[in-house]
């Protein structure tokens, strides 16, 4: 008898960081004992839902110490270069027999895995749900199995902002500052270290 099939956790980690100014890529930065992807992904992996990493190359052989290869999408730098939308698109073909995708950012380290399963479970009755902490719109943004044609075919840096802007997107409430913080600065990895040794920081 077959499971009855679940949202999953698509992690995106193709992009440059560009606006990282530090040395190496922002993703590859340590934090606590791990790096700012290595925690993204065991957060995601502790939600219990299935996990696809969109990645480049670089970055695949860490990603696949810790995701099943089926579940890591690596991208060309020609294909990655196509913006958010197109890691957004392969990876939700990838895990195409879900029931829906929550949108993870792979700099997103300090969200916690109850997060994530609160805003799977929402998929339930809304076809686009978020993460809100304090009113304030977070990540991971999620969509349901009805959007699936338009999701595969998204392309170029707006990423998905053309289907938020279509459907009425819901949002959760959870109690988990980390939905808001992403590390895209140096400022947002000392912020991001700093709220790691001292939990609360961000509230």
């Amino acid at each position: 008898m077959n499971a009855t099939p679940r949202p999953a956790v698509i992690v995106l980690a193709a992009g440059q960081g560009k606006r990282f100014l530090g040395a190496g890529h922002k993703l590859e930065q340590a934090l606590g004992d791990s790096t700012v992807l290595g925690r993204t992904l065991a957060l995601a992996l502790a939600s219990q839902l299935r996990v696809v990493v969109v990645c480049s190359e670089p970055l695949a052989a860490g990603v696949r110490g810790s995701v099943a290869a089926r579940d890591v999408v690596v991208l060309s730098p020609e294909r990655a270069a196509q913006g958010m939308g197109r890691s957004i698109a392969a990876g939700v073909e990838a895990a195409a027999d879900a029931s829906g995708w929550l949108i993870l950012p792979g700099d997103m380290p300090l969200l916690r895995p109850d997060t994530l399963r609160r805003v799977a479970a929402r998929l339930d009755t809304d076809p686009v749900v978020f993460a809100q902490y304090r009113g304030r719109r977070g990540h991971p943004v999620g969509f349901s199995q009805e959007l699936y044609s338009e999701l595969i075919a998204l392309q170029g840096d707006e990423g998905a902002r053309r289907l938020l802007a279509r459907y009425a997107a819901h949002p959760v409430d959870v109690d988990d500052p980390g939905v808001l913080l992403d590390v895209d600065t140096v400022d947002d990895l000392a912020r991001a270290k700093a709220t790691d040794s001292q939990p609360g920081a961000l509230l």
